[in-house]
Formats: C-alpha cells, structure tokens, sequence
C-alpha cells in the first residue's frame, strides 16, 4: 500500500488546481458557459492522457535512452526547486500563464492542459512515484488513482471557476500558489536527497 495522503498532497502541490483557475478564466473568456464546460471536459482529458502516458511510459523510455532513474531524480529535483523558487519570489503560476493566455490563441489544450495541468512537474512526479523496481503494479494504480483524484478536483474547479475566483479573487490565487510551490520546494529537496541516495547506494531514508 502507499501512502495515500503524501502522493495526494504531492500531485495537488505539482498540478496545483487552485493556480489552474486564472489560467481557466484567461482563456476562456471570450466562450459561452456551455464552450467553457466543453473546455473543461478537453482539457482534463488531455491532460489525464498525458499523465497516465508518463506512468505507463515514462520509466520505458528511461531505459531506452540509458538514463538511471536516480539521474532523472537529481535533474527534476533540480529543475522542481528552480521551479518552485519562481512560484514563491518571483510570478506565481497563474500570472505566469495568464501572460501565455493573453498572447497565444487561447485552447484548452493549451495553455490549459499543458503546461497548466499536466506541467512538466506533474510529468516528473508521474514517474518516480511509480518506479517499477520500488512499486507493484497495484501500488501504481493506486498513485495513478491518487493522480485522478487531483484532477478531477482540477475539473470541477473550472467547471466552478466564475462562482471559486469571485470567492478568492486573484490575489487568493496569487497566494495559494505561492504556498504550494513551498510545499513544491520541499518535496523538490526530498527527491534530489533520495536520487543522489539511491544513485549512490548511501542508506539516507529516502522519500518517494
């Protein structure tokens, strides 16, 4: 069994539903409420696509290239901190991606599926949270099950996106983007202490 309520925490961090929102309604502005629940729809089954693709996949092509899991580890936790540091002192998520929505034709594929839902985060924390070699494959499916949980949060958010942003306003958004890309740096940390562990055979506990 896994721990349900830390991969569910490490998805929510990663996707970040509540930083979808702005994104949502920047792009969608300019549809009618039955275009928007269309949108809605596309954009988390492309998303879910994408995701599930990572899990089944994503260790496969690893290997194919030659590319220890542990390096794939220290790199994304590299990259997951950098990340993360952008979210906390430099633009939040949404107002990063509002930008994209405000210059590029607004889709749901994107900048709503990718890279808002499905970001390359969410693609990193797809594939060690299903290593082939620590995981069964009824422990997969249950991180897999974890993984939809938070995007079917993600859906019905912007399925209630007017209603949910008049309630928090940008600025909430703002702010709870902010909070998760803390939790983001710290599951960042945990992941490069744990590839350099593994890659090295050294006995820190390490944290999937």
């Amino acid at each position: 069994m896994i721990d349900f309520i830390p991969v569910l925490i490490y998805f929510f961090a990663v996707i970040d539903p509540v930083g979808t929102l702005p994104v949502f309604i920047a792009a969608t502005k300019q549809h009618t409420v039955k275009q928007r629940r269309f949108i809605a729809l596309m954009a988390f089954l492309t998303s879910s696509i994408i995701l599930l693709f990572f899990i089944v996949a994503g260790e496969i092509i690893l290997t194919a290239m030659h590319i220890p899991l542990a390096a794939f580890q220290v790199a994304g936790g590299i990259v997951l901190f950098l990340f993360a540091l952008s979210m906390i002192f430099g633009e939040s998520k949404p107002e990063q991606e509002i930008k994209m929505a405000a210059t590029i034709r607004e889709t749901a594929v994107f900048p709503i599926a990718v890279p808002s839902i499905a970001s390359p985060g969410a693609m990193l924390a797809a594939v060690l949270l299903t290593k082939n070699n620590v995981y069964t494959l009824w422990e997969q499916a249950q991180t897999a099950a974890m993984m939809m949980i938070v995007l079917l949060i993600t859906l019905v958010l912007m399925l209630a996106s007017s209603f949910i942003m008049r309630l928090i306003g940008s600025a909430g958004a703002s702010i709870i983007s902010r909070v998760m890309g803390f939790i983001l740096a710290s599951l960042a940390t945990t992941n490069i202490l744990a590839g350099i562990s593994d890659y090295f055979g050294l006995s820190v506990a390490a944290v999937s």
